[in-house]
Formats: structure tokens, sequence, C-alpha cells
């Protein structure tokens, strides 16, 4: 797919950036090395704070419905956590920019402000307030913080991209396990009670989130030209490899959201429907890292094409698992498959443009359309459980929209020039 940027630069209003700036050459990717390596564990840890605690939202989900917000119906409560989902992906419009133009230093505000974010909702007592301070407030800030961390890795490695990006992505999965046992322990176990439990969360976060911010460097200078690149969607392969990540996270998210509140409605007990939110996200560890690793091998669209297919085909046995070992086996497997997506997506969008300074703003202009598919699948598909009152429909749905975004990858594989099993 570089090819593609490399034929277009002038078209796409990328500047022509050749030798050495400083000490970087934007050519010549250190791909290892103290630096480059911390930067990538920097990352992870933010990833676990960020995507990690948005990862633990069906904790949340399935709390809210029997405690401060039993009265409003889960398609609204919902909402919540698909407006915190859609602002972190969604803000990488413009913290992908910023990061490029700006440098690290435009995450030290954002994470402020996001643990600013997590202690109000601590105090939230009514639906509005949930929705300001985690579903706006929280989902912005995370987001802020998550794009720029996510845009330096890649500046530094090219030929080991896969398994560094594999890395710090693999950071959401270690949150997604530790805070929702964390939430769960602190909530039903002890007599702390909601606030104080969603505060310690925060102090949790506040000790992670120090190192991995200050660890995070820009390898190059800023870069001095447009904020946003438009030019990029002419390029078929890159906005057809959009769509394709919209279908998959369309598809992707709202089992993420209800499989524990669905484990109630099969007869699970409260507690141990609770630990499957961290059971799918132990899962997604090898899932995300594994096919990442491998990427650097055999392209990371053909692992995104396979993490679809297979996301896709589990999610329509959805319907059809019962008992409490049928669960906890399709939670597992369903982590796994699903774990190479982000990471499946993420990946050939830093490597659509040679040019690293521009890195951000493809990844984070690519997001913010996925992130249209993480705000409105989770409500559609809950009401799809309202009015049906079973979650066929929503299982249907969502293998149907995997299936179909797994698909638009070899369109992208044909339009960059490439077989569909080659390397990317």
């Amino acid at each position: 797919m570089s090819e593609l940027a490399e034929s277009t630069k002038e078209q796409y209003l990328e500047p022509a950036i050749t030798g050495k700036v400083g000490d970087a050459d934007p050519d010549t990717f250190p791909d290892g090395g103290l630096r480059a390596w911390s930067v990538a564990l920097g990352n992870a840890g933010v990833m676990f704070c960020t995507l990690g605690y948005v990862n633990s939202w069906s904790v949340y989900q399935a709390y809210y419905e029997g405690h401060q917000l039993r009265d409003v119906s889960p398609s609204a409560i919902a909402w919540i956590g698909s407006l915190q989902a859609f602002f972190i992906f969604g803000s990488g419009l413009i913290g992908g920019p910023l990061f490029d133009r700006m440098g690290a230093k435009v995450i030290y505000p954002a994470a402020i402000i996001y643990l600013f974010s997590i202690f109000m909702t601590s105090l939230c007592k009514e639906y509005y307030q949930f929705m300001l301070a985690q579903g706006i407030l929280g989902g912005l800030a995370n987001g802020f913080t998550m794009s720029p961390s996510m845009a330096a890795t890649p500046q530094y490695f090219k030929k080991k991209r896969g398994a560094a990006m594999g890395l710090a992505i693999a950071g959401s999965s270690i949150g997604g396990v530790i805070l929702p046992i964390a939430l769960n322990q602190l909530i039903t176990q002890t007599d702390l009670g909601f606030g104080w439990s969603v505060r310690i969360v925060g102090f949790l976060m506040l000790v992670v989130l120090i190192p991995s911010c200050l660890a995070i460097r820009a390898r190059l200078p800023p870069r001095k030209t447009h904020f946003f690149l438009p030019g990029a969607f002419k390029d078929r392969s890159y906005s057809l490899l959009i769509a394709c990540m919209f279908f998959t996270f369309l598809g992707l998210f709202p089992p993420m959201f209800y499989i524990p509140s669905w484990a109630l409605t099969q007869g699970m007990g409260a507690t141990l429907a609770f630990y499957l939110a961290a059971i799918l996200n132990a899962a997604s560890f090898p899932g995300r890292v594994i096919p990442a690793v491998l990427s650097d091998k055999i392209g990371p669209l053909n692992v995104l094409c396979v993490a679809g297919l297979t996301t896709g085909i589990l999610t329509l046995c959805w319907q059809r698992v019962e008992g409490n070992a049928g669960i906890i086996v399709f939670t597992a497997i369903f982590g796994f498959c699903s774990g190479a997506i982000i990471s499946g997506a993420v990946i050939p969008l830093a490597s659509c443009t040679k040019t690293a300074q521009n890195i951000g703003t493809y990844m984070g202009m690519g997001m913010a359309v996925g992130s249209l598919a993480v705000l409105a699948g989770p409500p559609a598909t809950g009401a799809m459980y309202e009015r049906y009152h079973d979650f066929d429909a929503v299982s249907t749905f969502c293998g149907m929209m995997c299936l179909v975004g797994a698909l638009l990858v070899i369109p992208v594989k044909i339009v960059s020039g490439h077989a569909l099993l080659s390397k990317t």
C-alpha cells in the first residue's frame, strides 16, 4: 500500500520530506533500541488506561441497569458507553494531526482532564451526569490521550511495526482484565460503594499514566504544512480500508458491550457475569499480540481479513450458546478472534503514507470514520433487543457486519496491486 501515497504526494497534500532533520531521518526507522521500545511500552501503558477502560464498559452497563439507572432502558444506558467509545476513536481526527504538528506534549493536558472525568463519574447520580462526565468528557479526553500515543510508535518502527503496535495495543487487553475485576471486586465485595470504587480505579490509572506519558516522544520534528490531509480519501485503498474498519467495528463492539447482560438473561450469576469482561480481554491479549507479530511476516491486511471472518462466523453462532460453560468458552474464543481487529486495522492505516510525519493524521482521520460505527452499533443492537426480546437479531447483525468488513479487504488488496495472501 505504501506506493499509493508515493505516487500521489502532491495531490494528497503530503510534503516532500527528504534528508535528515537534526539526527532523525524520516526515511530510516530505528526498528529497535531503548528509546523506540520505551515509546512502545509507554503507548501500552496509555492503552491500559484508555482503551482498556472502555473495554470495561460492560461492567458499568450491567451495574447501571441494576442500580443508579435501573429505570433507564438498556439502549439508553448503552449510549453512554457508545459516546465514550465514539469519542476515543473520533477525537483522533484532531489528536492525530495535533501530534504531527506539536509532538507528544499534547498528551499531558488530555491525560489530566481524563483523570478528572473519572473522578467526576464517581460523583454522578443521574443519567445526564453520567452522560456528561463519562460519555462526553471522559470519551474526548480519553481519545486525545490515546491517539497521539498511538501515532508515536509507528514513527520508530517499520519492519517490526506489527510487533511494536501489537505490544502497545495489548496494553488495552491487560487494562480490560485488571480494571473490570478491580471495579467488580470493589463495588460488590466491599463496603466502599460506587463512588470510592471508581476513585480507586482513577488513582490506579494515575500511577500508570505518569511514567507512560513521560516515555512517549516524537522521533521527528513537527509537520509544518496542512492540519488535515483530505486528499488522502482520494486514495481508493485508504478509503476502502476505512470502510472495512467501519463494518468490522459495527459488528465488534456490541458483543463486547452486551455479553455480561446477555449472560444474566441466560441465568448466569451476577458475580460470574461481571468476570466475563475480564475473560474476554484476557483472551484478546494473545489475540492482539500474536496476529500483530505475524502481520510483519504475512501482511496486516491478511491478518485483518482472517480476524474479521473468524469473528463474524463466531458471532453468528452466539445465538446458539447455552449454559455457563458455553458462555465462558464463547467469550474466550470471541476475545481471541476479535482481538486482532483493532491492531489489524491500525497497522495498515499507519502504512498508507510513506511520510512518517503524516502517520498521526492518516490514523486519526481513519479512526474518526470508524468511530461512527462504534457510536451507532451498541444502541442500534440494544434497540433490536428491546424489540425482539432476545439476542438472535443482535447476533445476526453483528456477525454479518464483521463478514462484510472482512470481505472488503479483498478489493483493498486488488486496488493496491497485491494478491490477497501476499504481504502488504
